[in-house]
């Protein structure tokens, strides 16, 4: 083999590799995704990867599809009457919209944490915790440490440990957040995806879940939908920002590193919009 032979082989092994390696890094991925309710197209080839164990933040105007989207990754969006999707969603390599994939099965794998707290108000705090498990089947060992485990990831047992059978409507919104988020824990999922889960909460209480966020991407790959551009500076590995304008469908105009997309934008829209310009 000559000398070019050679380095033509050893290039194509190493792009091999690397392509290899983004793919075992990637959890989830969606390929040319369009959305539609009933005739109106509101989302239009959107393409994201979403690297395990990060955290990604979707930016946008109001409108622009971003909690649209976010629903398309665990089958919530397909619940809704007239909506339709054309693409792919991919999890760990396959598509969650395949005929022989089970979407029960996703939603568990795939959790979601909405904009209002929304636990059983007249159920006990370990009773939330658990509901997840009851509802869905699943069957777990040691409850007991399943509920110390999810609240303490969620950054609540210190705060609920001697109240654990008061009901979930006895906390404040943020500890019900949090709580929700144990909820979700507690069925053992890969991904967490959050639809503006600071929105209805004071500062005090965000600063408690953007600090959640952090923690379990440790573990888990979250990806978040926010309207704080200060939040998705705080919290975020990777960010994308969507935009939709003149009646056209919501599409990502640029996506990437958190801190090029804030610091060194290439798109002049990004850069009016994560300066306040509009939006």
């Amino acid at each position: 083999m000559s000398t070019a032979e050679y380095e033509d082989v050893s290039m194509m092994e190493a792009d091999l590799a690397m392509t290899a390696a983004t793919s075992a890094r990637t959890e989830m991925e969606t390929r040319d995704v369009s959305v539609w309710f009933g005739k109106r197209k509101v989302l239009e080839g959107v393409n994201i990867a979403f690297p395990k164990n990060t955290v990604t933040a979707l930016i946008g105007p109001s409108g622009c599809g971003k909690s649209t989207f976010i629903r398309t990754l665990n089958r919530l969006h397909e619940l809704i009457p007239t909506a339709a999707l054309a693409g792919e969603v991919l999890y760990e390599g396959n598509d969650i919209y395949s005929p022989e994939v089970d979407p029960v099965h996703i939603r568990l794998k795939i959790g979601m944490v909405f904009q209002k707290p929304n636990p059983f108000p007249s159920m006990t705090i370990r009773g939330n915790v658990l509901s997840g498990l009851k509802l869905s089947g699943m069957k777990r060992p040691n409850h007991d440490d399943i509920v110390e485990q999810t609240l303490t990831a969620a950054g609540l047992w210190n705060e609920v440990k001697d109240r654990l059978n008061n009901a979930a409507g006895d906390l404040s919104g943020g500890q019900q957040q949090r709580l929700v988020i144990a909820r979700s824990l507690a069925v053992n999922p890969s991904v967490l995806l959050m639809d503006e889960p600071c929105s209805a909460l004071d500062p005090g209480s965000t600063l408690k879940i953007e600090e959640t966020i952090r923690e379990l991407s440790r573990d888990i790959t979250i990806i978040i939908v926010t309207h704080n551009m200060q939040q998705a500076v705080r919290v975020a590995d990777n960010t994308a920002f969507f935009l939709a304008t003149d009646g056209n469908p919501g599409h990502v105009v640029e996506q990437g590193p958190t801190t090029e997309i804030f610091g060194n934008p290439q798109d002049q829209r990004t850069l009016d919009y994560v300066n306040g310009r509009f939006g």
